[in-house]
């Protein structure tokens, strides 16, 4: 099964040696697969590579949390009726802040490619409304995640 899907790939971070389009476009294939989205005839998604300080005013604006995170899911909020006034399906957005991504990747002692596979993948599974808010759906969502990567050839990020 092929999924369709369009990727917006946004680069405003100063951090250079960034994964490219080809890249961000298997990772979000291969979860849409692994999830069976056919369903959906052309997914739409952005994917925003920011640095430290768009990321910390987005998370306190949307989460009202102080401080930076590594990845942030906005899945889109659109009325069913627009929805299907588009010719494509709508998911969101994923933001990934570059700098927290490369430390943790060196922290975590990860490659830093997988790393950013790990939380492109978690970023599309929030957007498909998957979540970590407690036990059973963490070991769902993680599940789903090791899986996923593993299909790509990734290890286990946990």
């Amino acid at each position: 099964m092929h999924t369709a899907f369009k990727l917006e790939l946004q680069v405003v971070s100063a951090q250079t040696n960034l994964p490219d389009q080809a890249k961000f476009n298997t990772w979000v294939t291969a979860a849409l697969e692994h999830l069976k989205v056919a369903s959906l005839e052309l997914v739409n998604l952005c994917i925003r590579i920011v640095d430290v300080e768009e990321m910390v005013e987005l998370n306190k604006n949307y989460r009202n949390i102080d401080g930076s995170t590594n990845v942030l899911s906005f899945p889109q909020s659109l009325p069913e009726y627009l929805i299907d006034l588009t010719d494509d399906k709508p998911l969101g957005d994923i933001v990934l802040c570059a700098p927290i991504v490369e430390r943790e990747a060196s922290e975590q002692d990860k490659e830093v490619i997988a790393h950013w596979a790990h939380l492109t993948v978690h970023g599309v599974l929030h957007l498909l409304d998957y979540d970590h808010e407690n036990d059973k759906e963490a070991t769902q969502m993680e599940g789903l995640e090791i899986a996923i990567l593993e299909q790509l050839g990734f290890a286990n990020p946990y």
